[in-house]
Parts: structure tokens; C-alpha cells; sequence
């Protein structure tokens, strides 16, 4: 893994320096991947600190159009927001406002006195006790903190079956486990944002935009969507039982006044390919304007879920989510606020790489050891289908070829 200043003089030597690869290769591997799969568009990147390796668009804007996608096309990353988010909240942590392993309830009293969920009475009602261990940030980080979402876990399933409908963004629901004892993916960053928030005083689109999206240069993401720029907005698509692509009508996301920490970010592969420079480059931009100090990022990168397994997960929703397993034979890991390729994986991309997901098929990876990163995005669900895999898996194959 290169250090900080190795980054440095890289930028230094190669800041100018046009893209790396040919484009032909690499054009016909995610073309033939798309249309042997029936994906109905694309766009992908890849970068090195210094420069970006590729960048092609493959299929239309949305079903009704012939405006073809590009790095420039404004995608919905809805999880992709999860790392902004723990950026976010590692910045204060660095300013002293907050530690790691403090109650969470110091700075949001909401998850004081929080309940487990044990099980059901033979009547359907849930059987709660109290939590006896108090949630932190790490918790929170790390999706340690019992917090769940329903399409993802067998109790949250049953348990949002009776209960009312939770809010949107960041809901005060039953844990399904004791903090720190178990990986379970959830409202945790929902709750993260929240933490921002409250600690910065500074509503979450405002603290994104004063401290990570301007100092990066991310112009094209944010919550919702510039009417001036609707028409670079991606359409999504559902897959059918027959396995056909149907389109969503694509309208313009509504205005939002409430920020999710855990999702609700429209963004570029372009401007997302900026953040994951940033973390390869441990936490500076091109111009050497620190966002996180080295050791943060450092700490990021580190398995922070001891033997515990993540990227793991069993769908309850069909439609939404195909089951969900990152690695297939390896045991991954999760870091502050990113899943690290664990051990026993095959593949590309090094041990210890960088990796999360949007539910409609947006993927990326920052790989430190071969300072490589790379984003895919689509736009359909349902999420982790198979031929998402697949284009993303030929797409990643195709950049390590060529690099």
C-alpha cells in the first residue's frame, strides 16, 4: 500500500496525465456483458490516484429516449451515500466533538433505553426486553448495532408485518440483537446522518456540501435534483418474474427538507470517482486539501468487526433484493463505514479492498494495495441480481487486465 506522500508525488508527476487505457478493450467487454445480460444501460469507471484508467456509457438515458448515458448521467446511489456519511462523521470525530465508543445517546437521546427483539408470543406480538449495552458510533460505523431493515432479516420482516409503519428516515424500532455481537445491515447510517446533524448543527446536505462535496469538486451530487439538470437523470427499471426489464416512469425525485445518511443521494460516476481518489489518496484531493487525516483513513481500512462475518444476507423481498453474498466462499469484513474483501476470496481486487453498493446496481471498490478504484452503475431493481454481478465481475476483470 503506497503511503500518502508516494500519493503525493504521483499527483505531483501525473496530474496532467490523459487517461491510461485504450478505450477499445475494455468498451467491448462492458458492451458484450450488457447485451448478452438485456441490461438496459450503464455507465463505468476506473481510476488511479493520478488519473482516470477508463470511463464509458453503453445503452439509453431511459426507455422513451435516444439520449445515451455517460460518466456525466445523474444516477440514484441511494447506500453509495453510507461512506459519504461515515466521512462525515469520522471529520468529527477528529475535531474532538465526539469519540468512536461513547453512548450515541449523549448526542441523540432518541437510542437511549433502546429494546432487543427476543421473539414472538404464539399470537404474533413481539417479545422485547431492554438492551443492556448502549449503541455507539462504532456500532453505528460498523452495522453492529442491531439495527436491521426488513427485507434483509427474518424478525424485522415478521416485525414490521405488525407494527406501523416505521418513518422514513432513521425509525426508533427494536434492535434484533445486542450491540457489538453480531453484522447486521440497517438503519445504522440512517442514525449516523443523524449523529452529523446534531453534532455539527448543520442540517446533512449542508455539512456534505461545505465539508466533502465542494472541497472534492462534486458538483452533480447532492439530495434531489436541480430542475436544471433533469435531463441528465437516469431512468429506472424493475425485472419481471419472465425476467423482462420494465421502466419506471422517470419524473423528477421530489424536493427533499429531511437528509438520510443511510441513502437518498443523486450523483455521477464521475463525481463518485473523485471521493474514491480521495480515500486511495488517504484523505486529501488533487490540490492536497485534506478531508481526513491519514491515520482516519487507516483506521477506516481496518477490520473493526473482529470474526464476525458481513456481506452476508438472506432477502425477504424478492422484488426488491436477490440474496446477497459479496464474496462467495471468503469471509468479509466491515470497516468504518466501507465492507473489506476478507480472506478466501477470489477475484481481482486485493485482500482488504474497499467495497458497498446502491440498491438499484450501483457498485464501486477501491483497491489501496494496487491503488486502483472503480464504480458501475445501473439502475434497476431487483438489487444483487445476477447479471448486475456479472457485468460488474466482467467490468473489473477487463480494468486489471489492462492496468
Amino acid at each position: 500500500m503506497l503511503s500518502r506522500r508516494q500519493f503525493s508525488g504521483l499527483l505531483l508527476a501525473g496530474s496532467q496525465a490523459p487517461s491510461l487505457f485504450g478505450k477499445g478493450g475494455i468498451d467491448d467487454v462492458l458492451q458484450a456483458s450488457m447485451k448478452r445480460r438485456g441490461i438496459p444501460a450503464v455507465v463505468a469507471m476506473a481510476a488511479e490516484v493520478n488519473r482516470v484508467l477508463y470511463s464509458g456509457g453503453f445503452g439509453k438515458r431511459d426507455a422513451a429516449s435516444d439520449v445515451g448515458v455517460n460518466a456525466d448521467s445523474i444516477f440514484q446511489i441511494a447506500s453509495m451515500t453510507k461512506p459519504i456519511a461515515s466521512v462525515a462523521a469520522m471529520q468529527l470525530v477528529e475535531q474532538g466533538k465526539a469519540s468512536l465508543d461513547e453512548p450515541i445517546s449523549k448526542h441523540l437521546p432518541k437510542l437511549a433505553n433502546m429494546q432487543v427483539l427476543e421473539g414472538f408470543t404464539s399470537t404474533g406480538e413481539p417479545i422485547l426486553r431492554p438492551a443492556k449495552t448502549p449503541i455507539t458510533l462504532r456500532h453505528l460505523l460498523t452495522h453492529t448495532s442491531g439495527f436491521a431493515y426488513s427485507n434483509w432479516h427474518d424478525k424485522m420482516f415478521l416485525y414490521a408485518q405488525k407494527a406501523p409503519a416505521p418513518a422514513p428516515i432513521a425509525p426508533v424500532v427494536p434492535l434484533m440483537f445486542e450491540p457489538g455481537t453480531n453484522w447486521q445491515y440497517g438503519y445504522s447510517t440512517d442514525w449516523t446522518g443523524r449523529f452529523v446533524e446534531a453534532v455539527s448543527g448543520l442540517t446533512l446536505q449542508q455539512y456534505f456540501r461545505l465539508n466533502i462535496l465542494d472541497p472534492l469538486g462534486m458538483k452533480d451530487t447532492e439530495f434531489g435534483l436541480d430542475p436544471r439538470k433533469v435531463d441528465r437523470f437516469v431512468g429506472r427499471y424493475q425485472r419481471t418474474p419472465d425476467g423482462k426489464f420494465q421502466a419506471v416512469p422517470r419524473v423528477q425525485p421530489p424536493v427533499q427538507t429531511d437528509f438520510n445518511g443511510g441513502g437518498g443521494l443523486l450523483s455521477t460516476a464521475n463525481d463518485y470517482v473523485k471521493f474514491m481518489r480521495m480515500i486511495l489518496r488517504h484523505g486529501v484531493t488533487g490540490v492536497n486539501t485534506e478531508i481526513l487525516k491519514a491515520r482516519t483513513v487507516q483506521e477506516m481500512m481496518k477490520n473493526q468487526i473482529g470474526g464476525l462475518r458481513a456481506g452476508v444476507l438472506k432477502s425477504f423481498m424478492p422484488n426488491v433484493s436477490s440474496d446477497v453474498d459479496t464474496h462467495p466462499g471468503g469471509t468479509d469484513k466491515w470497516g468504518l463505514g466501507f465492507l473489506l474483501q476478507g480472506p478466501g476470496t477470489t477475484g481481482v481486487r486485493a485482500e482488504g479492498s474497499l467495497a458497498w453498493a446502491g440498491i438499484y446496481n450501483t457498485y464501486f471498490w477501491i483497491d489501496p494495495n494496487r491503488a486502483i478504484a472503480g464504480v458501475v452503475m445501473m439502475q434497476y431493481l431487483p438489487f444483487f441480481d445476477k447479471d448486475a454481478i456479472g457485468l460488474l465481475n466482467d467490468f473489473e476483470r477487463a480494468v486489471y487486465a489492462t492496468h
